[in-house]
């Protein structure tokens, strides 16, 4: 192969002066040598530390990092040109449903180049989206890992949501056509439900939605800790019922910003019921995998959140219909009731009062009887009350020969208890006499 760089002569004047190059001889000579030794087109492994567009074309830097400390162990340029960009950016979105970032691997298809005034750098020829494919799903899958190890990934499917639930915290781009939908379909629903929707507003594209809607989430949650409710009632009774987190139209590309770790822990240890309506046809994101309910758009989530309170409103309505009906018959049973005692009540006087007469005449002939066997009866007893106390008459024993002593007025039982001098008297059956105790 000629080099189109001219050696210059060793020496102009036969001296042992060094060779001298211009600089632009030089990388002349660096081109003609790249050239040569790498002819050929190679595929290489690399993740992108950052990723541009300028002017129809895409610039690159290549880095490759230890796998155990991540630390980057090479680095270098690559240019993909404008061209060859147009045909494989499109492709490679629509296969991998991303677009090419900082922070995805790729399979890229270079040729070295080497340019006397702008250096070396890698040229792009073609990209092979299933190696990223590859890629994010072995990512998704370790996500996934993480999250089950941890005991998180279905803590939001435990969540009961709310019967009446019309409070609902929506996370979505300001102003953006999803979330107007949402809104609309909530307040136009055919069964005249109310609805009552906070924004809190975040970046829903790009590398910012990890960030933004975790940002979004602490807003929710420090709004649920600072409800006045919550003060009065001395325990957590948050002003939202659930969050939405919606996003309408866009590229699908954009979408890999829902497929994070870090996003997905904080959605699913959320204390409220997550529903997701990001808007895409595709395999779920992770952030679908880990929330309570997830549609596929801002419409199908508000469907969901109306057709929910409608079955409430349609239990509601049931027991209210099924408690008139129980009510009506209860009315009309009492009124039965009330009929069948105000026939039965004359009836039932009249009975009770010739029973009450009865009962009566039966008392009147039977009391004549019954009080002279009463007085009979006393009689009797008072008759042998009086014979016994005959037979306990002191008399009665003087009367039988029997005398009674007494001392001061008391019969003397016991003689010891007299003294000599003490006069005592004596009762007879006729008559008494006294003595002195010697």
């Amino acid at each position: 192969m000629t080099s189109s760089c001219p050696i210059p002569p060793s020496s102009t004047s036969g001296s042992d002066a060094p060779v001298r190059f211009t600089l632009r001889q030089l990388n002349l000579m660096v081109r003609d040598t790249i050239d040569m030794q790498l002819p050929d087109q190679y595929w290489v492994e690399a993740e992108l530390s950052e990723c541009r567009e300028h002017g129809g074309h895409c610039y690159m830097e290549l880095i490759e990092k230890d796998s155990r400390s991540n630390t980057p162990v090479a680095r270098a340029s690559a240019k993909c040109w404008r061209q060859t960009w147009q045909m494989v950016q499109p492709y490679f979105e629509r296969t991998t449903g991303q677009p090419l970032r900082a922070g995805i691997k790729v399979l890229l298809q270079v040729y070295a180049q080497f340019h006397e005034a702008f250096g070396f750098s890698w040229i792009v020829s073609d990209i092979d989206p299933t190696y990223t494919i590859g890629d994010m799903a072995r990512r998704r899958q370790e996500i996934i890992r993480l999250l089950k190890e941890e005991g998180v990934f279905d803590l939001q499917h435990e969540l009961c949501l709310p019967l009446f639930c019309q409070r609902i915290a929506v996370i979505s781009a300001q102003g953006a056509a999803g979330y107007g939908d949402f809104c609309q379909q909530l307040v136009n629903n055919n069964y005249g439900l109310q609805f009552h929707v906070t924004l809190f507003p975040a970046v829903m594209q790009g590398e910012q939605v990890e960030q933004s809607v975790i940002a979004a989430l602490n807003s929710i949650y420090s709004d649920s800790r600072t409800c006045p409710a919550t003060a009065s009632a001395g325990f957590p009774m948050p002003p939202f019922d659930c969050v939405v987190i919606i996003r309408g139209g866009g590229a699908t590309a954009d979408l890999s910003g829902f497929d994070t770790l870090a996003l997905a822990e904080n959605v699913a240890q959320f204390p409220l019921p997550v529903i997701t309506g990001i808007g895409h046809d595709r395999d779920e994101s992770i952030l679908d995998m880990v929330a309570h309910t997830r549609v596929k758009t801002p419409t199908a989530a508000a469907a969901f959140l109306i057709d929910n309170l409608k079955r409430v409103l349609d239990r509601l309505t049931d027991a209210q219909q099924h408690m008139s009906v129980a009510v009506t018959r209860n009315i009309a049973a009492r009124k039965t009731q009330v009929a069948n005692l105000s026939t039965l009540i004359p009836t039932l006087a009249m009975r009770t009062l010739n029973n009450g007469r009865h009962r009566i005449e039966l008392i009147e002939n039977q009391l004549p009887a019954a009080i002279e066997r009463r007085l009979t009866d006393h009689k009797h007893r008072l008759e042998r009350l009086t014979l016994l106390l005959q037979g306990f008459d002191p008399q009665l024993l003087l009367s039988r020969g029997y005398s009674i002593t007494l001392h001061n007025g008391r019969s003397v039982r016991d003689s010891s208890l007299l003294q000599p001098g003490d006069e005592i008297e004596t009762r007879v059956e006729k008559g008494s006499f006294k003595a002195i105790v010697k």
